[in-house]
């Protein structure tokens, strides 16, 4: 029954990744009107409606999309608030347009665009999904206790579990437990995107360098914010290096700090964002050479893809949160910590540690 649902998921995905308004039926039998291109562009890309499918052509067929509200601020006109069925195919209103899924205004006047697109709307979705959840999970600790878990709180006590022992334990050390909460936020939230983006009509949200680099920077700061003397010894005064040489390390050092959540955000976005290009990829062949030789081929390497990227959802959370953990252990390491036995064990304190 499982595969059977699974199957039943990717196909109703390559419906829809084969019926993206810039890839019409009609198009797909014009070799020059068809371009993959733009089709995978548009579809990992932002936009100020939410579409999920269109059934049959792009002219006379039925097309499932959600409107989003329009928030655009000019000097001169004040707040514009309209929904954004009002720019669709190209219409202007009210002095306003979209150029390539930017909100531009006629007469070149700057316009501050503040809309809930497709990216935010998902964005809303998963946090209002990551409460309902966990707001249950919560509940059942609270009437349970130390008892065995039942329903939804089952499924995931195991994982934060793992996070607390595998992660933050043995990353952090005796001091994990106060950025537990950002950990498991983070781990959450990336795997609930990264699932909900695999979804028909999905928004690619980690798939897009701003959520990223949000992630990342608050891992900066609250690496930062966390850090102690000891850290700031080890970029400025790195141990065993001559002092001729620090003149050299300290820039190395600095530019490491900013380096490692840099880090973060590309793996995160590049990985989930080429998941898609593949994807996509494989699937426009079948428009490119319109031949029924390569529509098993391209169904199967699509299929493929789709299934290997529900693993790449949680590894990749995963890693983000792992090292994440290891940045701010670093942060907050002391010179006794080996007495802690940080980076193996359980993070208990040794009775000959005091």
């Amino acid at each position: 029954m499982k595969r059977l649902l699974l199957a039943l998921l990717c196909f109703l995905s390559f419906s829809v990744y084969a019926n993206e308004p810039t890839a019409t039926t009609e198009e797909a039998t014009d070799k020059k009107a068809f371009s993959p291109g733009e089709m995978i562009l548009h579809h990992i890309g932002d936009s100020h409606e939410w579409h999920f499918a269109t059934l049959g052509d792009e002219e006379h067929g039925t097309h499932f999309t959600i409107p989003l509200p329009v928030i655009a601020y000019r000097s001169a006109q004040g707040l514009q608030v309209f929904s954004s069925s009002k720019l669709a195919e190209g219409k202007v209103y009210e002095g306003l347009k979209l150029e390539h899924e930017h909100l531009v205004s006629e007469d070149g006047s700057k316009v501050y665009d503040f809309s809930i697109t497709k990216n935010v709307a998902s964005l809303l979705l998963s946090a209002a999904l990551l409460l309902i959840v966990f707001t249950a999970v919560a509940r059942g600790y609270a009437k349970r206790g130390s008892g065995a878990p039942k329903g939804i709180q089952s499924f995931f006590e195991p994982i934060i579990v793992f996070i607390r022992d595998e992660v933050a334990k043995k990353s952090i050390g005796p001091k994990y437990e106060r950025y537990m909460p950002y950990l498991l936020t983070v781990f959450f939230f990336i795997w609930f995107n990264n699932l909900m983006g695999l979804m028909p009509g999905g928004a690619n949200l980690t798939g897009n360098i701003a959520v990223t680099l949000t992630l990342a920077v608050l891992t900066l700061l609250i690496t930062l914010f966390s850090s102690n003397k000891n850290y700031w010894h080890h970029i400025f005064a790195t141990p065993g290096v001559p002092k001729p040489l620090l003149p050299i390390m300290i820039p190395v050092e600095l530019i490491g700090i900013v380096v490692k959540p840099f880090s973060l955000m590309v793996r995160l976005f590049a990985n989930i964002t080429a998941g898609h290009i593949v994807t996509l990829s494989f699937i426009s062949l079948i428009f490119i050479f319109q031949s029924i030789y390569v529509s098993p081929v391209s169904v199967a390497f699509g299929l493929f893809i789709n299934v290997l990227e529900l693993m790449v959802a949680i590894l990749q959370a995963y890693i983000f949160t792992l090292l994440t953990a290891m940045y701010i252990g670093g942060a907050v390491e002391e010179h006794h910590d080996a007495d802690y036995q940080m980076g193996g064990g359980d993070g208990a304190e040794p009775a000959h540690a005091h």
